[in-house]
């Protein structure tokens, strides 16, 4: 049997560097796409006249997609290896950017949904890059390279930033366009540029097998738990903000858009720290500091504290926190799981992140103005899930024996 394996330090691994640049460029580009329709969910609201829950769900479908995705793509990235998988899902996802534009000139609520189920593809490249830069680094450096890697999902913050500003400057049409373009460009240069780890080993075992292998791992479901409240948390935010704003704060477009962008490149800058932290510290000391952060900070948003000082400090904290969790938690499974089943358990545990970011914006647009003014009610529920992950992390999970002995 043929079998994926993690890079061992007797390994020369010349190239680590190009290729970590290469998939966060790659991982960035694939979620401003995967990110396109949130910054514009102003827009769509006041054309279309959608309520708060079809508002939400138009936002949430691609969140759907790429994380459920996520599971086939770890699971093929840990067969055909990363150098094709990448450039395979951004040019599968090119069209689709386009074609959310055409369902928004026609003015038409059914056909962005449909188009924007399919947009999710390339929120499923986080799946590939984990296992990709875990076969480049040695075990003592997995924790920065995931964590290097992760802060392309800075892609939400340039979407956040450029995509309304695009919309101004170029066209709705245009701006699209020139989005599916980066998108082939970023595939052809990951072709020709990228290259697999010597370590690098394809696992040629059958697909469902091997999910089901992965399945009977504890880490598995012990990180999509973690992975769904710290990413989720970040996934929903980053989707939802500039809805939140305008409904509590009444920014315009541009104004939450670049509010939300912030928020982005706060939880980017933290994640590599996160994984680098997780090196040191421990992974598990890491998760339980973002998660208690993230508690507390919930509580404090939920207040409503005045523009613009207080709420943009206290978002930019949280995003801090949330972001230094998704580097813990990934540097957990790089430490945890077989090296074999790293890309099918990054693929479970990448969905299950998703997926947390799913149901937030949906929760988020039914309780508004509702049981608590403003979205209190979607914010004391985090705290709540924060508080519950918390315990788990340190009373629910045995620690390895790595833990123990300081490794």
């Amino acid at each position: 049997m043929s079998r994926s394996t993690a890079a061992p330090q007797s390994v020369a691994l010349s190239g680590q560097s190009k290729n970590l640049a290469l998939a966060t460029l790659a991982f960035a580009i694939s979620f401003w796409a995967w990110n396109i329709i949130g910054p514009l969910g102003v827009r769509y609201t006041e054309q279309l006249g959608l309520s708060s829950s079809q508002k939400a769900l138009l936002i949430a479908t691609p969140v759907l997609v790429g994380s459920v995705g996520r599971i086939l793509a770890g699971a093929l990235t840990d067969r055909l290896g990363g150098r094709l998988m990448f450039p395979v899902l951004m040019v599968i996802s090119a069209p689709f950017v386009v074609l959310v534009a055409v369902a928004g000139n026609a003015k038409s609520y059914g056909l962005l949904l449909v188009f924007g189920f399919f947009l999710g593809i390339a929120g499923t490249t986080f799946a590939v890059g984990i296992p990709f830069v875990n076969a480049w680094y040695e075990a003592d450096r997995r924790g920065f390279a995931t964590g290097v890697f992760g802060a392309g999902m800075g892609g939400t913050a340039l979407s956040s930033f450029f995509t309304p500003r695009f919309v101004t400057w170029f066209g709705y049409t245009a701006t699209h366009v020139i989005i599916a373009l980066a998108l082939v460009a970023v595939a052809a240069l990951c072709w020709f540029a990228m290259t697999n780890s010597p370590a690098w080993k394809p696992n040629t075992d059958p697909v469902v097998p091997k999910l089901a292998a992965a399945l009977k791992l504890p880490v598995t479901w012990q990180m999509s738990f973690l992975y769904a409240v710290v990413f989720g948390g970040f996934v929903a935010f980053s989707t939802y903000l500039p809805t939140y704003l305008k409904d509590i704060y009444g920014f315009d477009l541009t104004g939450a858009g670049t509010r939300t962008a912030g928020f982005a490149i706060a939880a980017v800058v933290a994640r590599p720290i996160g994984g680098t932290l997780a090196d040191r510290i421990g992974p598990r000391n890491v998760v339980g500091i973002s998660l208690a952060g993230t508690a507390v900070m919930a509580v404090v948003v939920s207040l409503q504290p005045a523009p613009e000082l207080a709420a943009g400090l206290s978002f930019i904290v949280l995003a801090f926190f949330l972001g230094l969790g998704t580097g813990g938690v990934f540097a957990w499974v790089a430490e945890q799981a077989p090296p074999e089943r790293v890309g099918a358990v990054t693929g479970l545990v990448g969905a299950a992140g998703g997926l947390g970011g799913y149901f937030p914006p949906l929760v988020m647009g039914a309780t508004y103005e509702k049981v608590f003014p403003g979205y209190g009610f979607g914010l004391a529920l985090l705290a709540v899930v924060a508080v519950g992950a918390l315990a788990f992390t340190f009373l629910g999970i045995k620690q390895a024996r790595k833990e123990r002995a300081g490794a």
